[in-house]
């Protein structure tokens, strides 16, 4: 068997990642590692866009990790990704496998690739009660004394600006958890015009809408995650719990999703752009190319990092 670095395929959404990912898999004796901040999370199938069945190549299931492993309400940080993702890539290695990392959470990648290290960031309990006399503009101005405010989700609640204040306060705190940098990896990029993204994300919004999103959206409530929750598990589950709440129509909601999405997909194009100015080398993958062009691209690049 062949064996090969560390095999990277990012993108934007609705470029076809994990189809292309489960493909090459099947032909080099390959899995999964799922590089998605929304997907690690049960219960939340057709939002995440957990496309099952683009993990079955020929009536072979190809495996995959990371998906499915913690319960909704929990919020996964990126330090637990990094940690998870160390010891699945030891685990199958050590089963002689070669390992495909795919998804566009930017951040995971670059946690994956050893670019940034996380700290592990536990409940300052002496600091929760300080703050917990503080007003939300005060506590507004504590977080802005700490770090510049780019992220507006940090200021929606005080449970969550009193987690940015903890994780802030301990940024500099050496982390006993150390990640080096992968030494030699194959990084893919799959590129697609932006309007051949816009209308791959309208129709395919169109399709969970059509199957099963907004009921999976009110299970989600009827089991008690709140509104205020679901705007940080992403944007179906942020708009779709607005409409259930009568807050926007159907069609606001559906047309707020739609530039939604498209705005966030254009925010994956520039993040991993970044990336490569950074001087990470990418090999991009013309994602008009039809599947079997595809594969015979990745397959010649990968080819010439035979380890």
């Amino acid at each position: 068997m062949k064996n090969y670095p560390l095999i990277v395929i990012g993108g934007p959404t609705a470029t076809g990642k994990t189809k292309l990912a489960a493909q090459l898999s099947a032909l080099i004796n390959a899995e999964i590692i799922s590089a998605d901040s929304r997907q690690v999370y049960k219960e939340m199938n057709i939002g995440t866009g957990k496309d099952y069945e683009d993990y079955t190549v020929n009536k072979v299931a190809i495996p995959y990790h990371l998906i499915d492993i913690t319960e909704p309400g929990y919020e996964y940080s990126v330090f637990e990704f990094q940690r998870d993702f160390k010891k699945c890539v030891t685990q199958l290695k050590e089963q002689n496998k070669n390992v495909v990392l795919c998804g566009g959470t930017g951040f995971y990648i670059e946690a994956a690739l050893g670019l940034r290290q996380y700290i592990q960031v536990s409940e300052n309990t002496e600091l929760r009660i300080e703050l917990a006399s503080f007003s939300l503009q005060e506590l507004i101005n504590k977080l802005k004394n700490l770090k510049p405010l780019h992220n507006t989700t940090d200021i929606t609640s005080k449970e969550r600006l009193v987690r940015a204040i903890e994780i802030e306060m301990l940024k500099n705190t050496p982390s006993k958890f150390q990640f080096p940098p992968q030494e030699q990896y194959v990084f893919f990029l799959i590129d697609l015009p932006r309007e051949e993204i816009k209308k791959r994300i309208e129709h395919r919004l169109q399709q969970r809408l059509n199957n099963g999103m907004i009921e999976e959206v009110q299970q989600l409530l009827n089991n008690g995650i709140s509104p205020e929750k679901m705007k940080y598990y992403g944007l179906e589950y942020k708009y779709i719990s607005l409409y259930l709440h009568k807050e926007i129509s159907y069609s606001q909601m559906q047309e707020k999703l739609f530039i939604a999405i498209s705005q966030f997909a254009k925010r994956q194009t520039t993040w991993f752009r970044r990336m490569e100015k950074q001087g990470v080398e990418m090999h991009r993958i013309n994602g008009l190319l039809t599947e079997k062009e595809k594969i015979e691209t990745l397959l010649k690049i990968v080819s010439r990092y035979e380890l």
